[in-house]
């Protein structure tokens, strides 16, 4: 399992995860292949603990379980589906900003791929409809019973012949391609009347004709995972097409909706004593007590009152020697490079003013379970890093508090960031 996982051949019985290359992320792929594998429940934070076979595999012949021992249910297909479908945490806070902003292209997420060669538009089409129809998700609308979000999951031949397709834009030079793509992906979804993805095939004839396939995708249907087996199901499905048959995909082992209704069945109800939820709220309501509103950091201009979402990125490289320099000193320190980048963070707001408790949001993938890997949805979460660097700590003694909130805390990140912050 170490082996499949971190990509590698052979992994012996006291070599380091995290020293073939092993992170947060690969972490969680492991625990959920062994509980697949094994039927055991392990916190994440075990692997950090024990990062060797001999040393994961002793802690599972201890019988280590998960959090407060309790066994968690499998995560199946659900046959026997209620008439009003829940939706998940994370689309919960989408769907309440959706309400509060109205249409726009805030939550969207764009995949633009540029394409060479001759494109057949035609069988481009039906492989997204293909796909369409692979992911429930994808054929989702959203609507309120009774003052609650609900998904309706269309069928396929109803999402078919609501869906427009794949749509095709032509272009006669390099800047009108840019702004159809543009276009495209400022697309406002009505999540209530309209399928949450858009396909446009942008083909600009020029001296070297070109085309760019822009999907946009709503995040209440999505997140920067699914662009993965998004893309890898569309390019398959394109190449069955031109062949003249249909996808031979191996069906799905859940779907999205299975995924939500699984979650409410893991996590409960927040009002119910004992329940995983409310455990997990007064967890993070206790350790989180305190923090600052927000990091008095010295920003070039004023904070707005009301979020404009305009921002940019500033793209830079760092050179080969300085990425082995931070992974091996990540390494001697049992911590991760994102480990070794966030304490190099907090240092560095620290140093700018934002005090010595310093909070930073970071985004994790919460696909927790295999059955989730190859599947287009809304699953990522916000886990809270809040760091003390009281007492002018080195470097090496900052990645250990570091290293030792997140490790901690991994197994208490099925409580969903937005939820606590509500209450």
């Amino acid at each position: 399992m170490f082996a499949e996982v971190l990509g590698v051949e052979r992994v012996g019985v006291e070599e380091g995860f995290f020293d073939l290359g092993g992170h947060s992320l690969l972490a969680t792929r492991l625990v959920s292949r062994v509980r697949s594998e094994l039927g055991v429940e392990l916190p994440v934070g075990v692997v950090f603990e024990a990062p060797t076979v001999a040393g994961l595999a002793r802690r599972v012949a201890g019988g280590v379980v998960g959090q407060v021992g309790r066994e968690r249910p499998r995560l199946v297909r659900c046959d026997r589906r209620p008439e009003w479908l829940p939706v998940s945490f994370a689309q919960s806070r989408l769907w309440f900003l959706y309400r509060l902003e109205g249409r726009s292209a805030t939550y969207n997420i764009p995949l633009v791929v540029r394409l060479s060669g001759g494109v057949d538009g035609e069988a481009l089409g039906w492989a997204l409809r293909d796909v369409v129809g692979r992911h429930e998700s994808l054929r989702t609308l959203f609507v309120e019973v009774d003052g609650v979000a609900c998904q309706r999951v269309l069928s396929v031949e109803e999402a078919d012949r609501r869906w427009p397709g794949l749509e095709t834009v032509t272009a006669h030079d390099r800047a009108q391609a840019e702004r159809a793509v543009a276009e495209g992906v400022q697309h406002a979804f009505d999540l209530e009347e309209e399928l949450p993805l858009r396909a446009v095939l942008v083909r600009e004839f020029a001296s070297d004709p070109v085309c760019a396939l822009v999907l946009v995708a709503h995040h209440i249907a999505a997140d920067g995972w699914s662009l993965g087996p998004l893309w890898r199901d569309v390019a398959g499905a394109y190449a069955a097409r031109r062949e003249g048959r249909t996808p031979g995909w191996e069906p799905l082992p859940v779907q999205y909706a299975d995924y939500t209704l699984w979650q409410r069945q893991v996590l409960g109800a927040a009002d119910t004593p004992g329940s995983v939820l409310a455990d997990q709220l007064e967890y993070w309501r206790t350790h989180l007590a305190g923090i600052p509103e927000q990091l008095p950091l010295p920003t070039d201009r004023p904070r707005p009152v009301v979020a404009s979402h305009r921002g940019a990125a500033v793209g830079f490289v760092w050179p080969g020697w300085l990425h082995g320099g931070l992974v091996e000193v990540a390494g001697a320190e049992g911590a991760t490079l994102f480990m070794a980048l966030h304490a190099g963070l907090v240092a560095v707001l620290t140093r700018l003013g934002a005090g010595e408790d310093v909070v930073v949001g970071s985004v994790i993938a919460g696909r927790g379970d295999e059955a989730l890997e190859d599947l287009v949805g809304f699953f990522v979460n916000t886990l809270v890093l809040r760091v003390d660097a009281s007492g002018r700590p080195g470097f090496r003694e900052l990645l250990g508090r570091v290293r030792g909130w997140i490790w901690r805390r991994m197994g208490i990140r099925m409580c969903r960031l937005s939820i606590w912050w509500r209450r």
